[in-house]
């Protein structure tokens, strides 16, 4: 079976996407000439579509941004503005609030934004950032002239092509690139819960995840009722007005808590989305259609195939910003795209597993009891606990990079060495890390492409902060997982739901390496001209597409992980 890896469709931005496509230049602008929506001297706003900026009420701040804000009624009483006759954008609400409050308008916010604001007055440029990182914001390091956006790919005709070799290190290990490294040498990301001043480089930590256990006395119910109530407030929040609803169901806890707490509180249809490949393979539709019937939802199925995972790749890639090398990102594309066709906002239930305890955790916490006999330090084995390519570094990587890497340090180790408890440590680098960087940017640049509003409510701040709050023995223990959400939503959800064991949503890259793309693949990733090969020792790629040596199965994975990060570089250069 033959596939065209790079079909003649070209990825088409969605009226959500064209939103967030817009460029902010700050610096020497003379020679200006791209188009410019608004501008003053040091100061210009750059789109090609309409995005959404305001100036606050004396004109002195200038405000450009993704923004969804869920408490915005609360923000309007701040105002003193009647929430009825207000029909203004959250950005418009943000720029009043910028002027009255300042810096400390941030820890008002309560939702998903990434912003810019001009200081027309002391010519400031800040940035600014929620505290999970749901939407995401990138700056260029150097030059006369600063290039701010919310889309990475938008800063391409703006930075040079040099890989950044720690990012590219970090990427093999996670398949994500972790902190405020992009893959691009001379480009930043804004992070999480903090607020830069471009003009004096100053950072601004306005929000901390840090654990406050409480409620150490309490019972497993009475955090549950806890976590119960918060769970009802957040979901409410994240419905639309007057529209369906969708939810992605996988058919596991998070997913299914999500679909019934929309199905309760939701008044017009709820939509759930399943995704399966193929009568050859397992899937989870028992489960799945167990509780789209129990929660009488209008339920729709999508079979994947390997030429849809293997053609839909380029384009996916197209739409991320850093790599992300999970083999669910065209699956996500194409449910979110049969998704476009009955509603406009999508829930989700990632963050189940970050908060609340889920099982990849449970091989860190065998190696804090056993390390002694392992001799396995713990940012090494939180590394190897990702089952990508840590162990394989020494060999995959070229010789002079992997020397120049070796003692670079890792942007995990101050997270992992901290006083929390062992297991909120671990939780706290998944939501700080791999949430901010792999998942929650997934769901936002994936569900805009496709034209929808993709929300989260298991990462909503209010759901994190509770979670750090949550004594350690009600998220994991031994075998048991989640306990404290699976107390929560015990009454809403079958008990089959509740008591299955975790099984995640395995999409078949090991078969379809062997079976389907491996000569594609060859192609891909052993050509001299590709875009890896400065960096990666291909004769170990080579053993790979072989299943030389693939005691454990990993193979297909590390393959798709590879696959990704060359096609990535290939559109975005």
């Amino acid at each position: 079976m033959r596939f065209n890896l790079f079909p003649s469709r070209k990825p088409v931005l969605s009226p959500i996407e064209s939103n967030s496509s817009w460029l902010v230049a700050w610096g020497r602008l003379d020679s200006l000439t791209e188009d410019v929506v608004w501008r003053d001297e040091q100061f210009a706003i750059i789109s090609q579509f309409d995005p959404e900026f305001a100036l606050s009420p004396t004109q002195r701040f200038v405000v450009v941004g993704d923004v969804w804000l869920s408490n915005r009624v609360e923000l309007l009483q701040k105002l003193a503005i009647d929430a009825n006759g207000f029909l203004g954008s959250d950005i418009q609400l943000i720029a009043q609030l910028w002027e009255k409050c300042g810096l400390q308008c941030l820890d008002l916010l309560v939702g998903m934004f990434a912003f810019v604001v001009w200081d027309r007055e002391q010519q400031v440029l800040w940035l600014g950032r929620d505290r999970i990182g749901s939407r995401t914001l990138y700056y260029t390091t150097t030059g006369a002239v600063r290039w701010i956006a919310p889309k990475l790919r938008s800063l391409t005709p703006y930075h040079s092509k040099n890989l950044d070799l720690v990012a590219l290190r970090d990427y093999l290990c996670c398949a994500f690139v972790p902190g405020e490294r992009t893959l691009w040498e001379q480009v930043r990301e804004v992070r999480p819960g903090t607020a830069i001043n471009l003009t004096s480089t100053q950072v601004h930590t306005y929000w901390k995840l840090q654990e406050q256990i409480t409620g150490e006395d309490r019972s497993l119910v009475w955090h549950g009722e806890r976590l119960r109530s918060l769970l009802n407030q957040v979901v409410q929040e994240y419905l639309p007005q007057n529209q369906p609803v969708g939810v992605f169901l996988s058919g596991g806890l998070d997913s299914s808590s999500i679909t019934a707490l929309a199905a309760k509180f939701h008044h017009l249809p709820v939509h759930t989305y399943s995704i399966h490949f193929g009568a050859e393979l397992p899937n989870e539709l028992e489960f799945s259609s167990l509780v789209a019937k129990h929660c009488q939802t209008q339920h729709h199925i999508l079979e994947i195939t390997f030429r849809d995972m293997w053609e839909r790749l380029p384009e996916t890639m197209a739409y991320l910003d850093d790599p992300i090398g999970d083999p669910l990102t065209v699956p996500n594309l194409l449910l979110g795209r049969m998704a476009r066709e009955n509603v406009q906002v999508l829930l989700n239930g990632e963050g189940g597993d970050p908060c609340f305890g889920g099982p990849k955790n449970q091989p860190m916490l065998i190696n804090s009891i056993y390390s002694s006999v392992t001799h396995q330090d713990s940012l090494q084995a939180y590394l190897i606990s990702f089952q990508k390519c840590a162990l394989d570094l020494p060999r995959l990587l070229q010789p002079e990079i992997w020397q120049a890497l070796q003692t670079a340090p890792s942007v995990f180790a101050t997270d992992l060495n901290s006083d929390a408890s062992y297991l909120n440590r671990l939780m706290a680098l998944n939501i700080k890390f791999k949430g901010a960087d792999q998942i929650l940017t997934k769901v936002n640049n994936l569900t805009q492409a496709v034209g929808l509003h993709g929300r989260s409510p298991l990462f909503d701040r209010r759901i994190v902060d509770l979670s750090m709050q949550i004594p350690p023995q009600y998220k994991l223990s031994g075998v048991e997982e989640k306990a404290v959400l699976k107390q929560a939503v015990a009454d809403i959800l079958p008990e089959t739901i509740i008591h299955r064991p975790k099984s995640g949503m395995m999409v078949p890259v090991q078969l379809g390496f062997r079976k389907y793309w491996q000569r594609e693949a060859r192609k891909l990733l052993l050509s001299k001209k590709s875009a890896i090969a400065p960096y990666i020792n291909q004769s170990i790629l080579r053993n790979w597409l072989n299943y030389e040596g693939d005691i454990w199965g990993r193979y297909g994975v590390k393959l798709w992980l590879l696959v990704s990060l060359e096609i990535w570089l290939r559109v975005n250069q």
